[in-house]
């Protein structure tokens, strides 16, 4: 035990992980995928072709395990804390889906529980949709009678130290693995999910949110770069994992279009910084290490894939800190709220009508009109 007092975490008595999901056996990959696009009407065609993306890694998404590691260090850090709390864990889209982590959690006893989201921007896929997700799950185990424990999502995290210094950390490494003679002129590739434009346009409380938050967590991590290395790396957002119709104007660059745009203005060596992600998804084992990679070496451009934050044993205290920072706020207390970069702290609540739902309206926790 730690000699220190254990930080206050009431009035929460659990924890609650929440993630995506991904197949973990190839008969899941097309089942999985259904989930995920769900009232799109995405053709079973298009659902098996995107499904050879898992099956070249056996038909296994890494983010369950991914998850899983995630959840055994987050509870060892709260333990060595000296927090007694369980933490669940609870997917979108797969086993364990998260209607039936809430069922366990009622059935344990559970009161009310901070929710940590495995998203650390703000858009409608990346956060509303999670709230949406909750509103519905609780709604599903209330309607059961039983009840159901209260739910409290945290604030984004995009810009908190405990995000940004993994990946300042891993962009110096991956400058390391360059050769010497091209490392100082290296190019920082920050990549990200893209989003349709309609989808950015409508992120955050006033608009443009998503990209905004990117932009100014790369702005934090190239900062912090030059302070250790003497230079300011040049730097870019791009995008990779494109999914909608060809008419729907997504954001770009596409990551494979800027690798050769920048081949051709005489780029020496890249950086790839998957800044969008908090641990290997398939959007990085694919997108950036089999085809990023892969159209680098076919243009002979030097190029490293830097590390995401994963188990980060700051990216883990992470969760403990916003843990610890939200159950004060919720006694009315007023916490440290750290946050790097230039937009400040995000809110413990989103704003109404924030991220909004294209298809329109539907319950979601953890926002002001929720």
């Amino acid at each position: 035990m730690p000699d220190t007092e254990a930080p206050d975490v009431t009035p929460y008595d659990a924890l609650l992980l929440l993630s995506f999901g991904g197949p973990e056996a190839p008969e899941d990959v097309v089942p999985f995928l259904e989930n995920v696009t769900r009232g799109r009407g995405i053709p079973r065609e298009r659902l098996e072709e995107v499904g050879q993306h898992y099956h070249l890694f056996g038909g296994r998404s890494p983010i369950n395990d991914q998850n899983r590691a995630l959840l055994a260090a987050i509870r060892e850090d709260l333990a060595g804390a000296g927090i007694d709390l369980p933490v669940y864990w609870g997917n979108r889209n797969w086993d364990p889906y998260l209607a039936d982590a809430l069922r366990q959690m009622r059935d344990d006893g559970v009161q009310r529980a901070a929710v940590f989201v495995t998203s650390a921007y703000s858009c409608y896929s990346s956060c509303r949709q999670y709230r949406e997700n909750l509103a519905e799950a609780s709604a599903e185990v209330a309607a059961e009678g039983r009840g159901v424990p209260a739910l409290d999502r945290f604030r984004q995290y995009y810009n908190h130290p405990g995000f940004v210094e993994p990946v300042v950390d891993a962009t110096l490494a991956a400058l390391a693995e360059l050769p010497e003679a091209v490392r100082d002129e290296a190019r920082l590739v920050f990549v990200t999910h893209s989003i349709p434009e309609a989808m950015n346009d409508a992120s955050g409380p006033g608009g443009g949110a998503y990209v905004a938050q990117h932009r100014s967590g790369l702005g934090a991590v190239v900062d912090r770069v030059r302070q250790e290395t003497g230079r300011r790396h040049d730097h870019d957002l791009v995008y990779c994992s494109r999914s909608g119709p060809p008419q729907v104007p997504w954001l770009e660059p596409d990551v494979n279009d800027h690798l050769a745009e920048l081949e051709k203005g005489g780029t020496p060596a890249v950086v790839l910084i998957p800044i969008g992600f908090v641990s290997d998804h398939m959007e990085v084992i694919y997108d950036l290490d089999t085809e990023a990679l892969a159209t680098a070496a076919e243009l002979d451009l030097p190029a490293v894939r830097a590390a995401t934050p994963g188990i980060d044993p700051r990216f883990v205290a992470m969760v403990r800190d916003l843990l610890v920072e939200r159950a004060a706020a919720e006694r009315g207390e007023a916490p440290a709220r750290p946050a790097l970069g230039s937009l400040g702290v995000m809110p413990d609540r989103c704003a109404v009508g924030c991220c909004a739902n294209a298809r329109g309206p539907r319950p979601a926790l953890g926002g002001q009109d929720s």
